[in-house]
């Protein structure tokens, strides 16, 4: 975890970008001691949003399932899979 003061991104802005950018990690930053924000490359941004919808989306599928809801053949499911997957590793978007 890289946790930075507020300062660093006024002062090491493009360090903070470049590591960002190669780490995929995201840059804490504090203000006071305390958390304040994140910072985080928009490619790694875009990849886990896309990675929280689907989440969502199995969460609701498996909420219908449990009240005994209409569901998908294994076949679909694979399916569905496949394409969010290769949605995913190659960043396209909606």
């Amino acid at each position: 975890m890289n946790i930075r003061p507020s300062a660093a991104i006024r002062q090491n802005y493009n360090e903070i970008a470049d590591f960002c950018k190669k780490s995929g990690e995201p840059v804490f930053l504090t203000k006071n001691g305390e958390g304040d924000l994140v910072v985080m490359d928009i490619t790694a941004f875009d990849r886990r949003e896309k990675m929280l919808k689907l989440r969502e989306e199995l969460l609701a599928v498996e909420e219908d399932r449990l009240r005994g809801e209409a569901g998908y053949s294994v076949g679909e499911v694979a399916s569905m899979m496949r394409s969010a997957i290769k949605e995913a590793a190659h960043g396209e978007t909606d």
